[in-house]
């Protein structure tokens, strides 16, 4: 495969990759889990909370990738894209534009 260029380029390829209603489901869940370690970090100054945050992102994600959508995740190639557009997926779920996204992908399984 050759090296992606743009986040934009990269955006239409991760999401080409979550193309399973559960795998998305399952990376909305540990991206919430995320959210709140680091909120209830800051609020409680429990630093260890903090710690928790890449495993349970990380967790959900690699488990949908591996037993749901059967492939890599993209983290390994590309880590911070792969942050920062597992953060967009999740804004375009909350905000209800993921359908749109999906179908601009060319992704044909398109559940929320």
């Amino acid at each position: 495969m050759n090296r992606i260029a743009t986040f934009e380029e990269f955006w239409l390829h991760y999401l080409r990759e979550h193309s399973r209603p559960a795998t998305r489901a399952l990376h909305y869940a540990g991206t919430t889990l995320v959210i709140a370690c680091l909120i209830a970090g800051l609020v409680t100054g429990r630093w260890q909370l903090f710690l928790l945050m890449p495993i349970s992102g990380y967790l959900f994600a690699w488990i949908a990738h591996f037993l749901i959508e059967r492939n890599r995740p993209a983290t390994f190639q590309y880590p911070l894209w792969s942050l920062a557009a597992d953060f967009v997926m999740y804004g375009c779920w909350l905000s209800g534009r993921m359908r749109g996204e999906l179908a601009r992908a060319g992704v044909k399984s398109v559940g929320r």
